[in-house]
């Protein structure tokens, strides 16, 4: 594929060259014509000035002969109406030179030549080419002189005194002059096809430059590389195509960082959608599962109620409390459910207000004394004695009876639990430990999902459906506030953060 740079050198040399041969074949064909032509009218211009100052007496303008003749380059002679010459440029010239020669010439006399050496030569040894009537007293011919084979062009003009002028021009000069301006024009010509090359090259280059910056700029949007900018600094169209194409990568650039950005949120809102509706699937066979037995348990127990399977009245006691136990355990199942469902659907609202967390937490270990005794379970607390939080009381207690039911589920080895706080600045920091098992790493963030479990067998064991982690986290969002878990040496350590608030000024009594 030729390039436009190469088409536009090649279309200006072309015009360069045909242009030069243009000229050279006007100056061939018609240079010598045209030299011809203005000749002639040299010639019948010399004549009319001449036939107005002629009175009949040649040497009262013989000054003025001899200037035209020179000047001419042609012969001019002046006839009477007899034949007879009365003047002749070239005798004129001889006999100015003997008189002006400080010492005679030896071949030429002080007498005038006579006629018929200056005469013009007889009409049998002239061939008349063409004759061309100017008006009626003026005559040019083209006369070849048959002895001397050189072609003449002869103006022959009747005088107003009646005298015949004729001025003889030889076309020689003409021919040379003409040959040697078509060799001049020859140089000239290849001379201007060289500098008109160069110069189409660099013209062509030049103006093709910003079309190759265009096309860069282009392959480069079609990328979607839109970082390029066209530096096109002109007024004409390449200027203004420039700037529309600039103006056209920002729009692109634009439409397609939102475009992309639309898409990455259009795949967010994918994927959000299908953990949802996977989150939603498992919830509804968590649901179902955590359902199916303690309903299976109700129905078995309560048909051995009605057809009388037991008889005494400890037998019916025992199913009457299964029934009632199982019941209870829904009924949490249910509540805790609502609870989350209202936390993570963001329509439950907090009523947060300034209240002494330390005196929250001892409340909560007085309930717990006779399970931490029957489990045999040491539970050390590192409090100050008070610390006031801005919160929603009834949600960190909350979150603080499952932090701590989950530490009770799962204290092993040393049955040890450690609870204390720390300050970092605008927030304190609740850490409860219990010793056992650690979490394993891979479910370190899945333990806040509802129903996950990391260990399928140990949920009915324990009382728990998975959903004590998945409310913490949710009333933590709620609150704007941290939560995590980590695994020590012998135990596991979970941590939330609350908003610190200062205690109330108590007035003076």
């Amino acid at each position: 594929m030729t390039s436009v740079r190469t088409k536009l050198f090649l279309i200006l040399s072309g015009l360069v060259l045909f242009f030069v041969l243009i000229s050279l074949a006007s100056l061939g064909l018609g240079l010598k014509k045209f030299y011809v032509w203005q000749k002639q009218d040299l010639l019948i211009t010399t004549s009319r000035s001449i036939d107005q100052k002629y009175r009949g007496e040649p040497e009262e303008l013989s000054l003025e002969l001899e200037r035209a003749a020179n000047t001419l380059g042609a012969h001019i002679s002046i006839f009477t109406p007899e034949g007879n010459i009365k003047y002749s440029s070239i005798s004129h010239i001889l006999n100015k030179k003997q008189i002006e020669s400080p010492e005679p010439l030896p071949d030429v006399t002080p007498t005038p030549s006579p006629p018929s050496q200056f005469r013009i030569p007889p009409n049998s040894l002239q061939l008349i080419k063409s004759s061309q009537i100017i008006d009626s007293r003026t005559v040019v011919e083209m006369q070849l002189d048959q002895m001397l084979r050189i072609d003449f062009m002869v103006l022959k003009r009747q005088l107003q005194s009646g005298d015949v002028l004729i001025i003889r021009q030889p076309l020689a000069p003409i021919a040379e002059s003409a040959v040697a301006a078509a060799q001049f024009m020859s140089l000239t010509g290849l001379l201007t096809l060289l500098a008109g090359c160069v110069g189409a090259f660099f013209f062509s280059k030049r103006f093709t430059q910003p079309i190759l910056e265009l096309k860069q700029i282009a392959q480069s949007m079609a990328k979607l590389d839109f970082s390029q900018k066209c530096k096109v600094n002109r007024d004409d169209e390449l200027g203004e195509l420039g700037n529309s194409i600039n103006h056209l990568s920002d729009q692109l650039d634009t439409a397609i960082s939102a475009l992309n950005q639309k898409n990455q949120q259009l795949l967010a809102d994918v994927e959000k959608e299908r953990a949802l509706d996977k989150m939603r699937k498992s919830f509804v066979s968590n649901v179902s599962h955590e359902l199916k037995t303690p309903l299976s348990l109700i129905l078995g127990y309560a048909e051995g109620l009605k057809e009388n399977v037991v008889q005494d009245k400890e037998s019916k006691d025992f199913y009457c409390s299964v029934i009632i136990d199982e019941a209870e355990k829904m009924d949490k199942l249910v509540k805790d459910l609502l609870n989350l469902s209202q936390l993570e659907s963001g329509l439950f609202a907090l009523s947060r207000t300034d209240f002494d967390f330390c005196l929250l937490l001892r409340d909560i270990k007085k309930k717990y004394l006779s399970v931490l005794d029957e489990k045999l379970i040491s539970l050390e607390i590192n409090l100050p004695a008070s610390q006031w939080v801005n919160g929603d009381p009834r949600r960190i207690e909350q979150v603080l009876l499952n932090l701590f039911t989950n530490a009770l589920n799962y204290v092993k080895g040393s049955k040890h639990i450690k609870i204390w706080l720390e300050d970092t600045g605008k927030l304190i920091r609740f850490f409860i430990y219990n010793t056992g098992q650690p979490i394993p790493e891979d479910s370190l963030e899945k333990i806040w999902t509802s129903f996950y479990k990391t260990d399928e067998a140990r949920t009915r064991e324990n009382g728990g459906y998975g959903l004590g982690l998945s409310i913490v986290r949710a009333i933590q969002e709620q609150h704007g506030n941290g939560y995590g878990v980590r695994n020590t040496a012998d135990g596991v350590i979970f941590w939330f953060d609350l908003n610190k608030a200062f205690p109330p000024v108590t007035p003076p009594s």
